[in-house]
Parts: structure tokens; sequence; C-alpha cells
């Protein structure tokens, strides 16, 4: 058995898949239909896409590979693809019955089938990568780059990327959530006697400057590089090579998001003058800090992250923000809006807590190892 960051992974994948399966979570109802009517239809359906095939196959592999490897590395190998197999089949299964009550949802017996595919072939793929020797050879780089605890910041990590591909009013600006929890609030209250207490601004929000924009792009960079460092050997080469690849990731995931939502035209749209002058200065920070001790860095994610969302929830989104949220609700990536919208809401706070629990430890636990 060895310690993995496979199985909170492969829980948090299944979470997600839920939501995306069953999002807006409005309107449930029963509609009068048989709830199994959809695995007597027909194949192929009336209506589906290329793009639709696709995306049930990517959507539920990553899923059946973070079983297998979970639990092929928590000694359980023994029927690994059969059982990660069958756990996919069965959440597909739940969640095409789920959307027989949702008026905005179609249930569909070849989405079913394409998600145990999908879950197959990934389940697939790990055993043969297991049988190949690449997780062995991947238990060794992760011994020789990450220190024993480096479970949940790893999985932080790994969710930062997704986390990006929802368009953010200022780049990299993960956490802005505090005008739309305002306004969900004062709607949920309306009209009770608790609306008063809600609090008021006295003014305005006003938008971010040039400086500030500039250093909210700086921070949002910075950060997933820190959190790296707490988790990563103190060896000036891997953290350079970490801190190198998490800005290169950042910049071509916020691209693509732009040409997603705009047209590929616009991919580097985003990169004006203040987003510029930010990313150089992340790098420029994230390679001053390369030597600095796993708490220290701890530390100074704590203060970064803390600037970065007072910062951006103290700026109003932007009209044009407002579009492009519009455009992802109504275009073909409505099944991603809602998921990759809260993780990008929800991934600084996540990361806040984690960080609040390593600089809590005291001197003697395992996150004084290698200072």
């Amino acid at each position: 058995m060895h310690k993995t960051s496979a199985w909170p992974l492969a829980l948090i994948y299944a979470a997600l898949i839920v939501f995306a399966s069953l999002y807006p979570f409005e309107g449930w109802r029963a509609q009068g239909i048989d709830p199994l009517v959809f695995l007597l239809a027909p194949l192929p359906p009336a209506y589906w896409t290329g793009f639709d095939l696709a995306i049930n196959v990517a959507g539920y592999a990553p899923l059946g590979f973070l079983l297998v490897l979970a639990l092929l590395r928590s000694g359980r190998g023994r029927a690994a693809v059969r059982w990660s197999a069958l756990a996919g089949a069965l959440l597909s299964l739940s969640m095409e019955f789920l959307q027989i009550y949702l008026p905005q949802r179609v249930p569909s017996n070849l989405d079913l089938a394409l998600n145990a595919f999908g879950t197959l072939a990934g389940a697939l793929s790990a055993a043969l990568l297991e049988r190949l020797g690449a997780i062995d050879r991947w238990s060794d780089v992760r011994q020789r780059w990450f220190v024993p605890d480096a479970s949940g910041g790893l999985v932080l990590l790994a969710l930062w990327p997704p986390a990006l591909l929802f368009p953010a009013a200022v780049p990299f600006g993960l956490g802005q959530v505090l005008e739309r929890l305002e306004t969900a609030l004062a709607t949920l209250l309306d009209d009770t006697p608790f609306s008063g207490w809600l609090p008021l601004h006295g003014a305005a929000l006003e938008p971010l400057s040039l400086g500030s924009e500039l250093l909210c792009v700086t921070l949002g960079l910075l950060i997933p590089c820190l959190l790296g460092y707490c988790v990563i050997h103190r060896q000036a080469g891997r953290r350079a090579l970490f801190a190198l690849g998490v800005i290169a990731l950042g910049a071509v995931l916020t691209a693509l998001s732009a040409a997603l939502s705009w047209g590929p035209a616009h991919a580097w749209g985003w990169l004006d003058l203040p987003a510029r002058f930010g990313v150089g200065a992340a790098l420029a920070l994230a390679w001053l800090l390369l030597a600095l001790p796993r708490r220290t860095c701890a530390a100074m994610l704590l203060l970064a992250l803390a600037w970065h969302l007072a910062l951006l929830n103290q700026a109003p989104t932007s009209a044009y923000f407002a579009q492009t949220q519009q455009v992802w609700e109504q275009g073909r990536f409505i099944r991603f809006y809602g998921l990759s919208q809260w993780l990008g809401w929800l991934w600084p706070y996540a990361t806040l807590l984690y960080v609040l629990l390593l600089v809590s430890r005291r001197v003697g636990s395992t996150f004084a190892i290698n200072q």
C-alpha cells in the first residue's frame, strides 16, 4: 500500500460529474414519464452531435483512470478494472435516471453507454500504465519531488487548471464572489424580516485601477507557485521548473478560455499591458522565492491569498464579463458552466483552509520535514 492522492481526486471528480450532470438543480418535478423509458429508446437518438459523443466518453475516462489508480495504490488491485467500470456505469445510470426529473436535461441511453465506455477506457489505460511500470515510475518521481504529506496540495494543484477554464473578470482572478453572494442573499431574504440585516455598501464598488489589476494578475499566478513550494522538496531547480510550468499552463488555459468565449481570434485578447506586466512580475517573484523554507512559503501563501481575495472582492464585475457569462451559459458549455464556475469560486477558499491547517501545525509535525 502507498499513500496516494488518487482517492481524494476520484471522489472529487465523481462529485464534479454529479454537479455537471444535474446543473442547474432547478425545476425538479415528476413529468409523468416512466423513469426508465430512456433505457429502451432506439439507438442512436434523434438528436446527437460529435461533440456530445466525444464529451461523454472523455468526461468519464478520468474517473475510471483515478479509481483504478487508487485501488492499485491502496493494495486492492485485484479486479480493479471491473470494479471501477461498474462504479462508473452505476454513477452514469443514476445521473441519467435523475435527469428525468429535470426539464432542462434529457436522459439518454447513448449517454449511458458512452459514459460506461469512457470509464472502462480510463480504467484500462491506468491498468496498462501500471503493467508498463509507469505508475511505479510516478511513485519514484513523487518521492523525489514531493514531501510525504503532499496529497492535499497535489489535489488542489490538480483542480487549479480546470478552475481557470471559466472566464474570470480579471485574468487568474479566482474567488471573486462577494458581489454575487450579496445579490443572492438579497434575493433570498427579499420580503422577509431578515432583509434589513444585510450590510449595505456606502458607495458603489469601484473598478480596479491598472495597478490593482496588475497586482491581482501577479498574485493569481504566484499563489499556485507558492502552493507548489509548500509540497515540493526545498530544491531550487525543481521549484524553478515547476513555477515556469505553472505560469505557462495558466497563460495557455486563460487563452483557451478566451478562445472558447469569444473565438480563436481573441484567444490572447486578455493579455493587455497590466496582464503582461503581472505575468512577468509573477515569474520574477516565483524565482526570487525559490530558496524559502516550506513553512515560510505557507505563510507567504496565506498573505497572498488574503490580499488577492480582498482586492478582487472590492471591485465589481464588468459588463463585458457578464456578457461572457451569458455566452457560456447559453452555448454548448452549459454542461460545464456551473462546474467550472464553482471551481473558480471555491478554489482559493479551499486553498486558504488548506494553508491555514499547514501554518497551524506545531514545529514537531510532519510539515517540519526538510526545513
